[in-house]
């Protein structure tokens, strides 16, 4: 925990370094404060929990997780031991199914080592990834956000990311993925601290809650 705290108040001079330069971010900071902080270990099972995100809302997600956990399948080994219509029952998708499998099968068979993608540069994450079927961009940023502990994650494909953007700059519509990576390029190379006010920032508005990060808003 002390780690964590010392992370997020590293977050917080960040974020007030870059507030120095884009008032919008300033005030975003002084509006929500410091965002809270969450470090996942690298490996099968986080990957996996970020696969069982992905399309649902965090309520959905969680609750997945949930049966997966109590029915012990959210390891490689036992995930090839399940026939698709048990791990629908735990609320897979057929997509997710063929995701997860193809994800356990390169775990198990040694071809896919995620631990060793810490330190990785990002763009060869992003490709490894990615070249799973069912992992794209917002997986594998996730992924690099929490448990490869990146600095320059900005996922512009997440829904709250560009609604957060939207309230951040009082914009009328909500940005497109590519409007938003615009508007974050001058945040390099710390784009993952102000993902982080981004998504608390979304919380505090609108009593949502996203990726686990916004424990304390109650």
């Amino acid at each position: 925990m002390a780690d964590l705290d010392a992370l997020r108040a590293e977050i917080a001079l960040t974020l007030s370094d870059i507030g120095a330069q884009d008032v919008a971010v300033a005030r975003a900071l002084e509006e929500v404060g410091p965002p809270l902080v969450k470090r996942d270990p690298p490996g099968f099972r986080t990957l996996f929990h970020t696969i069982v995100a992905q399309h649902v809302s965090t309520a959905s997600a969680s609750a997945i997780w949930g049966r997966l956990e109590a029915a012990d399948a959210v390891s490689p080994e036992r995930l090839l031991e399940l026939d698709d219509d048990r791990l629908g029952t735990l609320g897979l998708t057929r997509a997710k199914m063929r995701t997860a499998r193809a994800i356990s099968e390169a775990v198990v068979s040694g071809s896919l080592d995620l631990v060793r993608m810490v330190g990785a540069p990002s763009e060869r994450v992003m490709q490894e990834l990615i070249a799973f079927p069912g992992i794209g961009r917002w997986t594998a940023e996730i992924y690099r956000m929490f448990a490869l502990a990146d600095t320059d994650v900005f996922p512009s494909g997440d829904v709250a990311i560009r609604e957060a953007i939207r309230m951040l700059d009082d914009l009328p519509d909500r940005p497109v993925p590519k409007v938003c990576d615009m508007r974050a390029d001058s945040w390099r190379p710390n784009r993952t601290a102000v993902t982080l006010l981004l998504w608390r920032l979304y919380c505090v508005r609108t009593g949502r809650r996203v990726m686990g990060v916004t424990d304390d808003l109650g």
